[in-house]
């Protein structure tokens, strides 16, 4: 980060050194914080927008834009109050525990949660669709691993008129554009780094990626996307055939959106890595409306389960003490509709589980 390096480090460097202090608290559903000077702290930095704290943090326009590649992972537009909460834990984290893949790829990880569960004697029944709460067997609890929409046009009948009402005002953010590609080699990044990273925000300056996360908000398709990249296969050799490659990558749209982005995407990507064209052997695309028939939680191709704004993260997906308690007896939320919101961490779930076990 050249000059830039050292005001990084200030801004990270206390969050990281704190971090099992302040993690409990920032993954979390809304309570008595346990380290409230290490929250506090966090606080007057992430309350304000990303915009904002990068450029009165940092002087390079390269530096900006590696903060907004980081906020960019709120869906928000980066003018928004709190959307440098997100630059802020994924830089933190980063240095914490890394950004791990699974190897041969995520339904490893269910998978491996799925034989666990039937290893404790559980039974797991797919291809049923649930349109009516009587339809599940009489249980001591039941978890909804859906968003409050669903929940209230499955359960109306079971939960007080008034909180279904407020499951029905929940609201959803922009969708989805994804793209899958077979390359024949290793993407071509002008940047040597970039050849050496699993993870990748391509969008070349800050203002660019704020005007691409602006337009999905406003109802727009960008023709200069925001695009975040994985290439798993240059550490995964699970991933593809011997000496070929996979890589995978998508922008934001506005909701419902059924507009082909993959022209913009793949010119992004050349944009950044000359030659890349050159290497798609093939590739498939989902579309947002796509992405709510492939996955009905991705609401409009949501893929977070909601709007991340200040509201519906401190209130997700209603202001209450407990969160993933439902207004009916023994029902739970355990989605990523509830705190601490959407990302690869599994708190949702962890705290849904701990809030029925403590009934």
């Amino acid at each position: 980060l050249g000059n830039d390096g050292k005001r990084y480090q200030k801004l990270v460097t206390p969050f990281i050194d704190n971090w099992d202090r302040i993690s409990n608290d920032l993954f979390g559903p809304m309570r008595i914080p346990q380290n409230p000077l290490a929250l506090t702290r966090f606080g007057l930095k992430a309350i304000r927008s990303a915009k904002q704290l990068a450029h009165s943090t940092f002087k390079k326009e390269s530096t900006q834009a590696f903060f907004a590649g980081l906020a960019g992972h709120s869906i928000l537009p980066l003018e928004q109050i709190f959307t440098a909460s997100f630059g802020i834990i994924f830089s933190s984290s980063l240095h914490v525990a890394d950004w791990a893949i699974a190897k041969g790829g995520s339904i490893a990880i269910t998978n491996a949660m799925a034989a666990y569960f039937e290893s404790l004697g559980g039974k797991i029944e797919t291809g049923i669709e649930i349109t009516d709460y009587l339809q599940i067997p009489k249980a001591r609890a039941v978890l909804f691993d859906l968003t409050p929409h669903q929940i209230a046009r499955i359960a109306d009948h079971e939960l007080p008129h008034r909180f279904t009402k407020k499951l029905m005002n929940y609201e959803y953010g922009p969708g989805a554009f994804k793209m899958d590609f077979a390359l024949s080699d290793p993407v071509p990044w002008t940047n040597p780094d970039a050849r050496k990273a699993g993870t990748l925000h391509l969008g070349g300056t800050f203002d660019e990626i704020a005007a691409s996360e602006r337009d999905c908000w406003n109802g727009k398709i960008s023709d200069n996307p925001y695009v975040l990249v994985s290439q798993p296969s240059l550490f995964d050799e699970t991933r593809a055939p011997s000496g070929k490659h996979t890589l995978w990558a998508y922008c934001h749209v506005p909701k419902n959106s059924e507009v082909d982005q993959s022209e913009a995407v793949i010119r992004q990507i050349e944009r950044f890595a000359p030659g890349f064209r050159d290497t798609i052997i093939s590739y498939s695309t989902m579309n947002a409306k796509q992405f709510e028939s492939y996955n009905a939680n991705y609401v409009g191709g949501d893929i977070n389960g909601g709007a991340q704004f200040f509201k519906q993260l401190i209130g997700r997906p209603v202001m209450k003490w407990d969160p993933y308690k439902l207004g009916g007896r023994r029902m739970y939320i355990c989605s990523s509709a509830t705190p601490p919101g959407g990302g690869v961490h599994g708190m949702c779930g962890y705290h849904a589980a701990k809030s029925a076990l403590k009934r």
